[in-house]
């Protein structure tokens, strides 16, 4: 039998463009999370800024980060903008650990002005932790049937994914989580921007876990610096905050 699995999804303060002062933020909210996993918003390491230069997974500003999870065993999921061995840059999500960072998705579905600047992921991804299978996804994605259920075809234990939504989109993110753990019978974890970034003068909040069948489990509010935190266990589908 599996062992638990503690997650957390995070809505950092964001600076526009500044990945060192960013990944110092996402390192204090590691080591305060307390969970195996936590997941934080899409391009958490720029900020929805589509302009901001790619990230390698080896850049030294992930350092912090790389020793906040080194201290507490955690995997941190963050958002970043990367450069392909194609010579293409995408929308990514990385992960990272004590032992260094890597790409582990690229996000499949863009919006036409992320469009602009990006290229498409090839295909879904399903990352292992502790024997338990996280789908990713990258906002937009995750209001596409055809990308959640070819993530479900691999094999997953909850579906994972790095967003952003507009103060006025927050209920529609919630309905749209609901449905995925309803329909698909699994855990689901949305990490949302909070407070301004990319244009937004204010994004939605309200990072949150739902468990199998559909029920909120735990949601942060509006404000920056907030996590959201849920402990999955396997055999009776029992979830604790």
């Amino acid at each position: 039998m599996r062992q638990p699995l503690r997650i957390a999804v995070a809505q950092p303060y964001c600076t526009p463009h500044d990945v060192a002062a960013n990944a110092a933020v996402h390192a204090a909210m590691i080591e305060s999370a307390q969970a195996r996993v936590v997941i934080f918003p899409e391009l958490s390491l720029t900020g929805y800024e589509l302009t901001t230069p790619t990230i390698a997974a080896d850049d030294p500003r992930l350092v912090p980060i790389m020793k906040a999870c080194a201290g507490s065993r955690t995997i941190a999921l963050a958002g970043a903008p990367v450069r392909g061995k194609d010579n293409r840059d995408y929308i990514a999500t990385l992960v990272i650990d004590g032992d260094g960072a890597a790409v582990a998705y690229r996000k499949m579905y863009l919006h036409p002005p992320e469009s602009d600047w990006y290229s498409p992921g090839e295909g879904p991804a399903v990352l292992e932790v502790d024997g338990w299978r996280l789908g990713l996804a990258i906002c937009r994605d995750s209001g596409i049937a055809e990308h959640v259920a070819a993530t479900a075809a691999m094999g997953m234990d909850a579906y994972v994914a790095g967003t952003l939504f507009s103060l006025t989109a927050g209920a529609r993110r919630d309905v749209r989580m609901r449905a995925i753990a309803v329909q698909h019978g699994v855990w689901v974890a949305a990490a949302s921007f909070a407070g301004a970034t990319g244009g937004y003068p204010m994004t939605s909040g309200g990072s949150g876990i739902w468990a199998p069948g559909g029920a909120l489990i735990a949601q942060s509010g509006i404000r920056t610096g907030a996590t959201a935190h849920a402990t999955l266990r396997h055999r009776s589908g029992a979830v604790e905050k």
